[in-house]
């Protein structure tokens, strides 16, 4: 009896042991390139920690570091294969992601990053007049694959032409390959300028939506407590507005 209570007690020594050191496991975080909120410093589709710059890309690492979570930053091409191991692997998160109500219950939320209003770009001399999202259905728009923006479009039965990259999009644009470039801003304009392009306009906003970093639904509740806490003291302080402006 004494050796079976001793087997019990050593097995739930095991197991806390196992628990405490899980729980100190680094957060995986995962991200893509999405100027001007993440990006790899040489425009390619992978890099790691300092090596990843960004608005959301500073705020996070200010966030992990004043809340003292340790974590790891890799960025990563496709969006859907992040947003996969985001959705289904424990100790995992990934940003930016628009906080959407088919996602709310998917992950845990820490945010707003920054906004991501949704709109329709034209090139300054296109004469499309737009008042609402219908009236778009009779035009070729682009749209980046995966993201929230095209889903949605998808959903409205717009079938938008995808492309792998946001950016490409621009240039499609300005080759008249697509009429209107649906996309984020600031993110859409600022890409439009990384590569020279700045004769557009806006013909249609169609939607508001924020920007969140989103955790895997196992992560616990006093992580996520203390990530948001220090993003809503960073705010207070000007913190955030201040990396907001090396940027924008």
């Amino acid at each position: 009896m004494f050796n079976r209570l001793m087997f019990v007690l050593l097995c739930c020594c095991a197991f806390a042991v196992r628990a405490q050191d899980t729980s100190d496991q680094p957060i995986v975080l995962l991200t893509e390139n999405f100027p001007p909120y993440n990006m790899a410093d040489d425009g390619k589709n992978f890099a790691t920690d300092t090596h990843i710059r960004g608005i959301a890309a500073d705020l996070v690492r200010e966030m992990f570091k004043r809340a003292d979570i340790p974590y790891s930053l890799t960025l990563r091409f496709p969006w859907e294969r992040i947003y996969k191991l985001g959705l289904e692997k424990p100790g995992y998160g990934v940003f930016v992601m628009a906080r959407l109500p088919e996602r709310e219950n998917s992950f845990k939320w820490v945010g707003p990053l920054g906004p991501d209003d949704w709109i329709l770009l034209a090139r300054a001399d296109s004469p499309i007049k737009l008042e609402t999202l219908a009236q778009a259905r009779r035009y070729k728009i682009g749209a980046y694959k995966g993201d929230a923006i095209e889903l949605s479009l998808t959903e409205k039965g717009m079938n938008p032409v995808i492309a792998l990259r946001d950016q490409d999009n621009a240039s499609k644009l300005k080759a008249g390959e697509i009429d209107l470039w649906a996309t984020g801003d600031p993110a859409g304009r600022y890409l439009a300028r990384q590569l020279g392009i700045t004769d557009l306009k806006t013909v249609l906003r169609f939607n508001s939506a924020s920007l969140f970093l989103a955790l895997n639904k196992n992560t616990p509740d006093e992580v996520v407590a203390k990530l948001q806490m220090a993003l809503d003291e960073m705010r207070s302080q000007g913190f955030v507005d201040e990396v907001m402006g090396r940027y924008l």
